[in-house]
């Protein structure tokens, strides 16, 4: 059975910092691309940050600067950290996993580009 589970999430102020997790398990972890999406109530799922299973890193350009995502195959769990937050990030942010596809890096950003996916973990900085 195949889960993503995040954690992490929180009420934090303007400025602060959050790192997510997004624990994985029933899948060969190591050959995963991996993904973190966001939502806020009303609007399209959008894309926030991406990592192949050889550790390249691709971020939104919202968020670029300000968010960093990594890996450890070890714990089969990816990490989104996140600095310098505002307002505008909150959201219900989730974890989404892709099996091994040749051509991830050209649909990265599109939810449909993805085969399992988290409940979520809601993210609320205020102002």
């Amino acid at each position: 059975q195949v889960q993503l589970i995040e954690s992490g999430g929180g009420l934090v102020q303007a400025g602060d910092s959050l790192r997510l997790s997004c624990a994985a398990s029933g899948l060969t972890f190591s050959t995963l691309a991996m993904g973190w999406f966001r939502q806020v109530p009303g609007k399209d799922r959008i894309f926030v940050a991406a990592i192949t299973a050889n550790s390249t890193t691709y971020h939104a350009h919202t968020v670029k600067g300000r968010f960093t995502l990594s890996r450890d195959n070890a714990k089969n769990t990816v990490y989104l950290q996140m600095n310098s937050l505002k307002p505008e990030d909150t959201a219900l942010y989730y974890c989404a996993a892709n099996l091994p596809d040749p051509l991830f890096e050209l649909g990265y950003e599109r939810t449909y580009e993805y085969d399992y996916w988290g409940r979520g973990t809601q993210v609320t900085v205020s102002s």
